[in-house]
């Protein structure tokens, strides 16, 4: 569920605070739930709701340009730092594909029950992702190197 979250808040105490959330809510609401098959992705699905909650009221919006000076050889944490900083600028859906993706460790097959779509959606989607990351780093001097 933090995962989930940190998709939407990119902030580890929001998420963990929408993860908690979470379970209250479901909890609370667990009699309404009508197909226990689906409970994954019901409880995937308020804490979406949740955290979009939380990113509206808590949060101020990324700003596009705050990438630091990149060197000639940036260091890990550079790198690090343009990538979750690109990822942010990504637009929601994209962004929260590739955190629970490559974040979160979640398979296809998880994505895809968490956000209510098939397997080859999660692919294109991650693929059209991938591609918008690349061209932003790019653009901020992080580009394929030798090309």
């Amino acid at each position: 569920m933090v995962g989930v979250a940190y998709a939407q808040l990119a902030d580890r105490h929001l998420a963990e605070d929408a993860a908690q959330e979470t379970f209250a809510i479901a909890c609370r609401d667990l009699a309404r739930l009508k197909q226990a098959d689906k409970f994954a992705s019901w409880l995937w699905g308020i804490c979406r709701n949740v955290a979009r909650g939380l990113a509206r009221s808590k949060r101020p919006p990324v700003e596009a340009g705050s990438l630091p000076a990149v060197t000639d050889e940036p260091s890990n944490d550079d790198l690090l730092t343009a990538v979750r900083e690109s990822v942010q600028r990504l637009p929601p859906s994209a962004r929260e594909i590739v955190v629970l993706r490559y974040f979160s460790a979640l398979s296809y097959a998880q994505i895809a029950e968490t956000l209510g779509i098939s397997p080859q959606a999660v692919h294109g989607r991650l693929t059209r992702a991938r591609r918008r990351l690349a061209d932003d780093l790019s653009r901020n001097g992080l580009g394929r190197r030798g090309s």
